[in-house]
């Protein structure tokens, strides 16, 4: 009798919850773009790497090759007469120079004492974790240089002092011709480029680090630098340019999954997150904003396969220096390869929006020969259950897994912030977590009927204890056992973690929709080239004790001079000094 009654309890029950304004609410479809939800996923596993060289860096004085310059002399000469340039000093002098960058070779020859410098050179790039205990993925152009571009990094970077100097010994050749800034910038490109066809590098000492955020959780300015070991390192493009690194010492760390090369196919979205050189580089922001990665989309564009048979896949998500050895997201949150380089001009330009990624099946291919096996950190399990539960509003629930996952990790870049924002919210009174369901019926418009059904059940259930004698134990919690006192786990004052509960899977939620692609117009194929992303960015000399201007460097170009002035007179010009 009290089953049949307990059941049309239920279909009252069930009846009265499909009833307007009283239904229980589906866990909330909360529309979050697809790009948000990846980075808030992937950026805790995306670092800012450095590679570091130290050097003995010298180059020779330059001399004047006198016969050239005679030759050229003479071609001013008739390009004057025959009215191809003007006749007054400086369009002469201008002319001069800009032939002399053309083949700076021609024109000037080693000679006189080396100058040397003790300087550093290095760059940056972006890897990702893929182990709790420290491994990692990159590019291998990353994190290391053969001999001819190290000695390329090295002029850019080291030698600017020594170019300019040479640049102003040629002007002070010319005359009084100083204000002229286009001579004094194309003097400086002479050298620039002389100086690096004759540079010599000795002593080379490398190294490879990570900037980590100390404990405390946040991105801010208390930084250490870790260093990383390399472990194993591919061909640099076109071959498979992928290294894989090793931080010892650590734990819990956040990782990325790996997909499959089938995740992706022409016309889906791609996302690459990395640290480009426009940022990092730069002066105008602050440290704590450089650590930050920066997220880009586009459309899989083509699949490509180099003369060597290495496949790579072409995005028109952008990407720049800097953001080589970054890892590329399928919408499933799951990496789909490792970005490696873009498309260039010949004049060194870069191409809007033209990026090349190494698929990650080259990626697991190198793993595989290390054996190491990919593994999603309990920090990150942890982390993407907090987020689910954020982006939801249901704050008061995510607050105990995000300090879940600032126990794992203390070093965790982004929870501080987010069990920030999840307080300031529940005080706002934005919270939308779960709250207990019979009062919220009782007011929802239900509550008479569940009332009287819940009733003639206590009813029924009086009347049969009182026909059958007192029930053997009292009633039992939920969990206990007949008999014994049900037992409460403790935890902490915000609340012990679950669990056993089952997070959402990597993979964005069906009602998400990628972006239209957006095709940008190319350059002209003849005039474009692939390229890696290069780590080393624009020049930042550092010094070491050596001088730029060491035995030889207040040399004057010599010869020039003599052959400048035979110039003059045959302009019918007389010497500067006689103005």
């Amino acid at each position: 009798m009290l089953g049949r009654i307990s059941a049309v309890a239920g279909l009252v029950l069930a009846s009265t919850l499909a009833l307007p304004g009283t239904a229980v609410a589906k866990p909330k479809e909360v529309d979050v773009p697809v790009g948000t939800w990846l980075a808030a996923r992937t950026h805790p596993a995306v670092q800012l790497t450095s590679v570091s060289y130290t050097a003995d860096v010298a180059v020779p004085t330059p001399e004047a090759n006198l016969e050239a310059i005679r030759v050229l002399t003479q071609q001013g000469v008739n390009a004057v007469q025959s009215g191809k340039i003007s006749s007054d000093e400086n369009s002469i002098y201008r002319w001069v120079v800009q032939q002399m960058a053309k083949d700076p070779g021609r024109y000037f020859s080693p000679g006189g004492r080396e100058r040397v410098v003790e300087a550093t050179a290095g760059g940056l790039c972006t890897g990702w974790w893929v182990t709790p205990d420290g491994y990692m993925v990159t590019a291998a152009h990353c994190v290391g240089q053969e001999e001819t571009e190290l000695a390329q990094t090295f002029a850019a970077q080291a030698l600017t002092k020594i170019n300019e100097k040479d640049a102003a010994d040629l002007v002070a050749e010319l005359g009084d011709v100083a204000s002229d800034e286009e001579i004094l910038r194309t003097a400086t490109k002479i050298f620039q480029i002389w100086n690096a066809d004759n540079i010599k590098i000795r002593n080379v000492q490398s190294s490879l680090s990570l900037l980590q955020s100390l404990p405390g959780g946040g991105v801010d300015k208390t930084t250490k630098t870790v260093p990383i070991e390399l472990v194993a390192k591919g061909t640099v493009y076109p071959g498979k340019d992928v290294a894989i690194l090793k931080a010892n010492g650590q734990s819990n760390l956040p990782t990325v999954p790996l997909g499959e090369d089938s995740d992706v196919r022409v016309g889906d979205t791609l996302y690459i997150s990395g640290f480009p050189g426009t940022v990092t580089q730069t002066s105008i922001f602050n440290l704590e904003s450089k650590l930050d990665p920066a997220f880009t989309e586009g459309p899989y564009n083509a699949a490509r396969q180099t003369p060597e048979g290495v496949p790579y896949i072409q995005t028109q998500a952008p990407s720049y220096p800097g953001n080589s050895g970054g890892p590329v997201f399928a919408k499933n949150g799951k990496v789909i390869g490792v970005l490696v380089g873009g498309l260039v001009q010949q004049d060194g330009g870069s191409t809007e929006a033209e990026s090349f990624v190494l698929p990650v099946s080259i990626v697991k291919e190198k793993l595989n020969e290390k054996n190491i096996k990919p593994v999603e950190s309990t920090t990150t399990k942890a982390y993407n259950e907090a987020l689910d539960l954020f982006f939801q509003n249901r704050y008061s629930d995510a607050l105990p897994r995000f300090r879940e996952v600032q126990a794992l990790q203390p070093n965790h870049p982004y929870v501080a912030k987010y069990i920030s924002d999840s307080q300031q919210a529940i005080t706002a009174g934005k919270d939308e977590s779960g709250t207990p369901i019979l009062p919220w019926l009782l007011w929802g418009g239900g509550g008479l009927a569940v009332l009287f059904v819940i009733g003639t059940i206590a009813a029924v259930a009086r009347g049969r204890r009182r026909s059958r004698g007192p029930a053997p134990f009292p009633p039992t919690p939920y969990g206990g056992q007949p008999g014994y006192a049900a037992q409460v786990h403790g935890g902490a004052a915000y609340g012990q973690p679950q669990y056993g509960q089952q997070g959402q899977p990597y993979g964005a939620p069906q009602q998400y929709q990628q972006r239209a692609p957006y095709p940008l117009p190319a350059a002209p194929e003849e005039t474009r080239a692939v390229r890696p992303h290069s780590p080393y960015g624009p020049p930042n000399p550092q010094p070491g004790h050596g001088s730029a201007g060491g035995p030889g460097a207040n040399t004057r170009i010599a010869g020039l001079e003599a052959e400048l002035e035979q110039l003059r007179r045959s302009m019918g010009q007389r010497p500067p000094e006689q103005r």
